[in-house]
């Protein structure tokens, strides 16, 4: 089975179980696990910010996140594609009782000026603007990814309208890769960071969110209203520091591997559009003679597992489980299409 329909597929590598199952652990409701405790730390460290906190999941801290931003009542800008609006349940109004304003940007990346035009007025008859989401990379634009210039420009607005900056880091290492940027020039221009360890980093579960040490106190509380607080979890901590330590660098390869597929798509005369490649995903329109789900059962036939995400798109996503023979048995496959 050759898995491409998400890089949350991955199973933990050896060594990866190795440093799992010799973890030290505690408490963490307690602040007592030492391996929760270590990974928070390694990961603030490295962003240069304050602290840091572990939950079982992205969704929960980017939730956690807008939950400590905002008021019941505020508003929330972020691009229309944005995975905290498209892909969390309706999360924003159900945990933080906050409204959207959204905004149609480049592939999920959206510029200062279109946050400065869409801060509302203070006026009793709008929401109140307090929070801007960012999301990088960004899925649905196909793992593209931010220039930090256009970023530090949002946080100048921001900045002059006192309002909070937030990263949707999910896949946040595949862009500093792939960009040549640095974490900690990250951590000093949003207010809060989420990054994912489940994704390209290949952690069997897990997600931190990262800020002042203010603000994660106020996290903490949040997640434990949430149902986030989990006791001797320090063996899911493990993983994140193992690929924290391990899995960054070696993501060039992934987004090689998903440049090499966009080459073979882009033959094909069912292929009509595949959007540019930056890090490890690959969205594609198909047209003529398949629609995404006859295209993807026909690839399932050779036990390659692909991701229809609407009736004209394809996705697919590279990642650690998949080896250099897997991509050239795919594009077999597609050049036999």
């Amino acid at each position: 089975m050759i898995d491409y329909r998400s890089d949350t597929v991955t199973k933990p590598s050896k060594a990866m179980l190795e440093a799992m199952f010799s973890a030290p652990v505690g408490d963490d409701v307690f602040g007592e696990d030492p391996s929760i405790n270590e990974l928070e730390n390694l990961a603030a460290t490295m962003f240069g910010m304050e602290a840091a906190l572990f939950c079982p999941s992205g969704t929960m801290t980017n939730q956690i996140a807008i939950k400590c931003h905002t008021q019941p009542g505020d508003e929330v800008i972020c691009d229309v594609t944005s995975h905290i609006y498209q892909y969390e349940g309706g999360g924003i109004a159900a945990n933080s009782g906050s409204q959207v304003k959204l905004i149609q940007g480049d592939r999920g990346r959206i510029t200062a000026e279109q946050v400065r035009e869409s801060i509302n007025a203070d006026d009793v008859h709008k929401a109140r603007t307090t929070l801007v989401s960012l999301e990088n990379t960004s899925n649905r634009g196909g793992g593209s990814c931010y220039d930090l210039a256009e970023i530090k420009k949002i946080r100048s607005v921001c900045d002059e309208h006192g309002l909070a900056l937030h990263l949707d880091g999910a896949r946040l290492f595949n862009a500093l890769v792939a960009k040549g940027e640095s974490a900690e020039d990250y951590g000093k221009t949003f207010h809060s960071i989420s990054i994912c360890l489940s994704k390209s980093l290949g952690c069997p579960v897990g997600s931190l969110v990262m800020g002042t040490k203010d603000f994660i106190r106020k996290a903490r509380r949040a997640r434990k209203a949430f149902g986030g607080g989990m006791r001797q979890a320090g063996y899911l901590a493990a993983a994140g520091i193992y690929a924290l330590k391990n899995n960054i660098e070696r993501l060039t390869e992934d987004h090689q591997h998903a440049k090499l597929l966009a080459e073979a798509l882009s033959k094909k005369n069912f292929v009509e559009t595949v959007l540019p490649v930056e890090t490890n995903i690959v969205i594609f329109s198909v047209r003529g003679q398949f629609t995404p789900q006859s295209l993807v059962a026909k690839l399932k036939e050779q036990n390659i597992y692909w991701y229809a995400i609407s009736p004209t798109q394809v996705r697919i996503v590279t990642h650690l489980d998949v080896t250099q023979n897997m991509i050239e048995k795919t594009i077999d496959a597609i050049n036999d299409l």
